[in-house]
């Protein structure tokens, strides 16, 4: 995929060549890893901002130098204060311009003159539009870009590097922020905020609002992270990505390192899509390509705040889920029964246990219960303490438990270390699979009782479909972890790839015919046609192809031609296809392609599209009429092999069609497959010069994949 370097490249060289003894710096460690701050805009007046960021810096545990620079002090929190930053003892790693836009530019410069190596930035970096003047963010990224310096923000919250103790923020974070394993990247402020305000147990190493991203994206600060030993686990709350390419490399490197991502992906709707423009100045990706890279490198896309809290927690616990389904233990059976909905709409599979594991369970539950999963263990009450324990453990050593799920609602319980919590803290040491407690309502939750729960680092899920949504997480980051290593198809022969990269370079649009020799050429199946340009030469190609044939119009600009009424089918002899032919070249004009009638069978669309983001993306989709109507399409980043390929076909509505229906035999999906693959390969080969490809429809029989009509757009 060809897209433009990273924000982050003018730094690549200098950056190589700094050393701190003898390891190479990291391009943001001037900024994320300062040792020295200068603070411009600090302040010693009761809530201001300037005051909220000394005391944030000075409170939070950072031993580095702290140089405040305001010229109306002497001293702010105890350090003695400059009235610019050219008089701060060098060097400087890191600036913090806590001033208004119309200040901003003046101080930027100040702080590069002087040789400071990053800064943060607050404000908007708006100003009012002047004729000839570009606008202020893009100055100032000059500046920086110039002087070899790194920006977060503007228009954010700043950072805080928990295991440093240093915090780059004129907000209010908690003073008792411990360092743990997640890194945080946000375009939202208030997500930032939020989530470092949790009180659910989950700590973080970094944790970052990044704004308009002048110099530096998410996919750098994502590199940086991953690098960091503590880096366990990475969260986004994303509006659009600046940098596709480098944030391609990020995710590959998280799914190299086994790191999981865990992304909110803001943007999806038209009107949605309008305000992340707004507010951030960029212009959102479709989401389809989105979902085409997340679903390549295996990220896990929450949507809700609430999903994205019980998934991290989840897998912040550390533990890998097994082979197999989830157990689920509950104490009623109106509560697992809307469990069992709930599973259905997130597709959460449930363990398919053992009879040893139903035998074992009976000799502990009371009269009358049935051992099954999702099991109901409420009886008479009388030691339910020892009943869900063992009913646990029996649930857990079953071969086809994946992971445990004690639903239960956690209100509060009589006695502390009682009751559930004791059932929790139990099963917990003795076994390794992976195992939560799920409330089905979120404020019923005691509070004491989950906090002593997560003390002993046992996840508390708070709700039914976000807690049942972590667990489907789990599992699929569980399988993407085992998908056995990518078999792409053989490439197309050199003479193959040349003369078409010549053929599309021309830019002109491809006549139907061309566009099947294309598809041929990749090894795509294609139903034999032939050109004509009169009834004589159709009835020739009718005979040739042999009947039945179809007929369709090949006039150029035609692209729908069911829609211009430009297709005739199953044509069975030779004065039917002269009357067909006469009818669509009197309205459409003379050239026409004859073609092989198909075997019946079900209509896929295959295509490549061009995202101005990520690049050529392959589609697969319900094909034929369908394509519009249903909507009904999954998208992949190339390349893809043929694994790959059934995970976009498995995500089709119309996927159960391909096992055959009323008796009808099943589909050679097997053909299928291949076919997206060797379309993968093509888009590899030559998207760059594609606007779009269709093949549609592509006709799935049980004699196999071809395909019946194409179009090719070539990138202009």
């Amino acid at each position: 995929m060809s897209a433009p370097p990273g924000p982050l490249g003018h730094l690549a060289i200098a950056e190589r060549g700094r050393h701190d003894q003898g390891v190479t710096e990291r391009p943001l460690a001037p900024m994320l890893e300062a040792r020295s701050v200068a603070v411009v805009g600090g302040s010693s007046r009761p809530g201001s901002f300037g005051e909220q960021l000394m005391l944030q810096l000075s409170g939070g545990g950072f031993d580095g130098e702290i140089h405040p620079v305001n010229p109306r002090y002497d001293q702010i929190v105890g350090h003695r204060c400059v009235s610019s930053i050219s008089e701060v003892p060098t060097p400087v790693d890191l600036a913090i311009l806590a001033v208004s836009n119309s200040k901003l530019e003046e101080q930027l410069r100040q702080a590069a003159e002087h040789g400071v190596r990053s800064a943060v930035i607050f404000a908007s970096c708006y100003e009012e539009p002047k004729e000839g003047v570009a606008p202020l963010a893009e100055r100032l990224a000059g500046i920086a870009r110039a002087a070899g310096m790194t920006i977060c923000g503007g228009n954010g919250m700043g950072f805080l590097n928990v295991e440093r103790g240093l915090r780059a923020c004129g907000y209010s974070q908690p003073a008792d922020l411990e360092p743990g394993s997640i890194a945080l990247l946000s375009h939202s402020g208030s997500v930032f905020s939020a989530m470092l305000h949790n009180d659910r147990g989950l700590r973080f190493n970094l944790a970052v609002s990044s704004g308009l991203e002048l110099t530096t994206t998410v996919a750098d600060y994502m590199h940086h992270a991953l690098e960091l030993p503590s880096t366990r686990l990475v969260a986004m709350f994303l509006e659009t990505v600046r940098d596709p390419a480098g944030f391609v490399d990020a995710l590959e490197a998280a799914a190299a390192k086994g790191v999981p991502v865990v992304v909110l992906k803001v943007g999806v709707e038209g009107r949605s899509r309008e305000l992340v423009r707004a507010h951030s100045g960029a212009l959102a990706g479709e989401d389809a390509a989105y979902e085409a890279v997340f679903d390549a490198f295996s990220v896990l896309r929450v949507r809700t705040l609430d999903e994205m809290v019980d998934t991290l927690e989840l897998l912040a616990a550390g533990r890998r889920a097994a082979p197999g389904g989830l157990a689920a233990i509950h104490d009623s059976g109106g509560e697992r029964a809307h469990v069992i909905d709930v599973a259905a709409d997130v597709g959460v599979p449930f363990a398919s246990i053992s009879e040893r594991t139903r035998e074992r369970m009976a000799g502990a539950l009371d009269e009358g219960l049935v051992p099954e999963n999702p099991l109901d263990a409420w009886g008479t009450g009388h030691d339910y303490e020892g009943i869900y324990a063992e009913c646990c453990r029996a649930l857990l050593a079953d071969d086809d438990t994946a992971a445990l799920a004690l639903v239960v609602d956690m209100t509060t319980e009589d006695q502390a270390e009682r009751g559930y919590v004791a059932v929790a803290k139990d099963v917990w040491t003795e076994d390794a699979k992976p195992f939560a407690v799920v409330s089905n309502l979120r404020s019923a939750v005691d509070r004491r009782d989950a906090t002593s729960i997560r003390s002993e680092g046992i996840p508390v899920l708070e709700g039914t479909a976000s807690g049942l949504a972590a667990f489907r997480h789990l599992f699929a980051y569980r399988d993407f972890l085992s998908r056995p290593p990518a078999t792409p198809v053989d490439p197309a022969p050199d003479a193959i790839r040349r003369r078409w990269t010549e053929r599309l370079r021309s830019r002109d649009e491809l006549a139907e015919a061309d566009a099947m020799r294309l598809l041929a050429d990749y090894g795509i199946r294609v139903v034999p046609s032939m050109e004509a340009s009169s009834a004589e030469q159709a009835i020739e190609a009718g005979e040739t192809i042999g009947w039945p044939v179809a007929v369709k119009t090949a006039t150029p600009g035609v692209a729908h031609k069911s829609d211009a009424d430009g297709v005739r089918l199953s044509i069975g002899e030779a004065e039917a296809l002269a009357g067909a032919y006469e009818d669509i070249a009197a309205r459409l004009g003379p050239r026409v392609i004859v073609a092989a009638m198909a075997p019946r069978g079900v209509e896929i669309a295959l295509g490549i599209v061009r995202d101005a983001q990520f690049g050529p993306l392959v589609m697969v989709g319900a094909g034929g009429a369908l394509v519009e109507t249903l909507r009904d399409r999954r998208f992949g980043l190339p390349p893809l092999d043929r694994v790959a390929a059934r995970r976009l076909v498995d995500g089709l509505a119309v996927r159960p069609l391909l096992d055959g229906v009323r008796g009808g035999p099943p589909a050679d999906v097997s053909s299928l497959l291949d076919g997206v693959a060797r379309l993968s390969a093509l888009a590899l080969d030559l998207g760059d010069h594609l606007e779009a490809l269709d093949a549609n429809p592509v006709i799935v029989s049980a004699s196999g994949c071809v395909a019946v009509d194409a179009l090719v757009v070539p990138r202009r």
